[in-house]
């Protein structure tokens, strides 16, 4: 079974807004002719590699709630400049919307079981073909 991380998207307002500075980044490769590839930096170095990296994901927390996932592809532990041991976490550049759920403002990541990881918001299903701030505002509600 999939063990997946959870971790908060400091400074995204929207499932859009992190979708948008992804493509940002990623134009600003192409045109400088680098491939892309999504990394995220973390201080802390997972332990339980293996198993993030059989089918894991990470799931972002925006603005309160669990709001969406990106496939984990490589964790890639390196010491910076500085001498502090740090990590990649390199992730699929799909952003895929989870329905959401409430979740307490934390700091690092913390690792999430498969069988707490929220579904994916499927086409046509609850809530799906809503505009994301009305969803997020329904949940809250309970209404979700």
């Amino acid at each position: 079974m999939a063990l997946h991380l959870l971790k908060l998207c400091v400074g995204a307002e929207s499932i859009e807004d992190l979708a948008s500075w992804i493509a940002e980044r990623r134009a600003a490769a192409t045109a400088a002719g680098r491939v892309y590839e999504q990394t995220h930096t973390t201080r802390m170095v997972p332990t339980r590699t293996a198993e993030l990296l059989g089918g894991g994901a990470l799931y972002w927390v925006i603005k309160g709630q669990v709001s969406a996932r990106q496939a984990l592809l490589d964790i890639r532990p390196f010491v910076d400049g500085d001498g502090i041991r740090r990590c990649h976490l390199v992730l699929d550049q799909e952003v895929v919307p989870v329905v959401p759920r409430p979740s307490r403002p934390f700091q690092g990541w913390r690792y999430l079981a498969a069988k707490d990881a929220p579904a994916d918001l499927a086409a046509g299903g609850s809530g799906a073909d809503l505009p994301e701030a009305l969803r997020r505002e329904l949940s809250a509600l309970g209404l979700l």
